[in-house]
């Protein structure tokens, strides 16, 4: 049996920081998407109307990614409780990110 857990365990722990650099990803993506759009939209000099219910959309996006990602980083905090209740794991720390070719935000501008 604490091999079975040993695997779900080490499952859990790549696919949990994988799933959350994922959305981080999209949303990096989105974000692009409507910079792009608006900077479309400004260097072609069409009216600010243009494309407004596409810039909205791509916020909503937006806002939906950051809600998606609340709830994955909560349900990796309940994983974490899960892990120390059913095989007495003590997680201080949860593993490094899954992404490891991460660019810090520092060096990014």
């Amino acid at each position: 049996m604490s091999q079975n857990i040993a695997a779900i365990a080490a499952r859990l722990q790549r696919d949990v920081p994988h799933a959350e650099g994922s959305i981080d990803d999209a949303l990096i993506a989105v974000t692009s998407l409507t910079a792009s759009v608006v900077m479309a939209r400004r260097a072609t000099g069409v009216p600010a109307s243009t494309g407004q219910g596409t810039i909205l959309r791509l916020v909503e996006a937006q806002l939906s990614l950051v809600k998606v990602s609340g709830n994955i980083l909560r349900a990796h905090g309940e994983l974490a409780e899960i892990a120390q209740e059913t095989a007495g794991y003590d997680l201080r720390e949860c593993p490094a990110s899954a992404g490891t070719d991460v660019v810090p935000l520092s060096s990014a501008a």
